[in-house]
């Protein structure tokens, strides 16, 4: 984790204190306190400890703005892989605006958490809850998971395949100060399921008139999407499973959606329930 504010604030994942009230927080000055889980979020695997400390142990990191990321960019990773504490990776932005499967839905899909940061820095069990560094020194994401298809067989450890995830600063701007305040976030709902990134057979046999966008496959009854009109699939197609007739989300309050996960993380990063948004399909 690392320090939020002067406050005593310590921001971590979720899944780092997940069963705990309690945590032992340890300085890199080699000075050791207890926290308190004031707060956490399971969608976007975000946590907040508060923790009593003298003033000159708390010295809260810079936050940065993720937004201003690009594809390419050099990043730094700071963690404890494998209890090696401060460890220290480099690598590069491999991709912006990646989403995960998060938590069930009432209705029995699931919610995707958004506006996750793809990294190549090495990052390994014990790195999650470490902050991702640009390189003036500003967080710009908290180091997340790892996807791979190796296991070491002693440990049973996931082995870094160069494939990791941050969840964006930006994201955590909006999280931290409700979990801190409150104990818990609630976010935006639009009750839709979708297809992004169509091929080319799934375009033509759905009529579309272009490309990109978010079509809808499925519309929770009763939702918001559901109270606005939005439609998804009936009429089958030559593809079983792909219905026509849905709605094609291609822009969101004026900003264009190539694919759905753009969707989500303006959703996830822009508004709150009770907002009003406007869709043009």
């Amino acid at each position: 984790g690392f320090v939020f504010d002067s406050d005593g604030h310590i921001v971590t994942n979720q899944h780092v204190v997940e069963g705990a009230s309690t945590v032992e927080v340890a300085f890199s000055s080699g000075f050791k306190a207890y926290g308190t889980v004031v707060g956490s979020d399971s969608d976007a695997d975000i946590a907040v400890i508060k923790v009593d400390a003298p003033a000159e142990e708390l010295r809260p990191l810079t936050i940065g703005d993720s937004d201003t990321l690009q594809v390419g960019q050099t990043v730094v990773a700071i963690g404890n892989p494998f209890g090696l504490s401060g460890t220290m990776t480099l690598g590069i932005v491999s991709g912006l605006g990646r989403t995960q499967r998060s938590s069930v839905a009432a209705s029995g899909g699931f919610f995707s958490t958004a506006d996750i940061i793809q990294t190549d820095a090495a990052i390994n069990p014990g790195n999650s809850g470490g902050p991702l560094f640009n390189l003036n020194g500003e967080v710009i994401g908290v180091n997340q998971s790892i996807r791979t298809e190796n296991v070491d067989a002693a440990t049973g450890n996931a082995v870094n395949s160069g494939v990791a995830f941050a969840i964006s600063i930006n994201l955590v701007k909006r999280v931290a100060p409700v979990l801190i305040r409150d104990g818990k976030f609630e976010y935006p709902y639009l009750g839709i399921s979708s297809n992004s990134d169509l091929g080319l057979d799934e375009v033509e046999a759905l009529g579309l008139p272009q490309f990109t966008g978010a079509y809808v496959v499925g519309v929770v009854d009763g939702g918001p999407a559901d109270q606005a009109g939005i439609r998804a699939g009936t009429s089958p197609t030559n593809i079983p499973g792909l219905n026509a007739g849905g709605d094609l989300i291609v822009a969101l309050d004026g900003n264009p959606v190539i694919t759905f996960d753009d969707l989500l993380s303006y959703l996830i990063t822009s508004k709150s329930p009770g907002d009003t948004i406007t869709l043009t399909v």
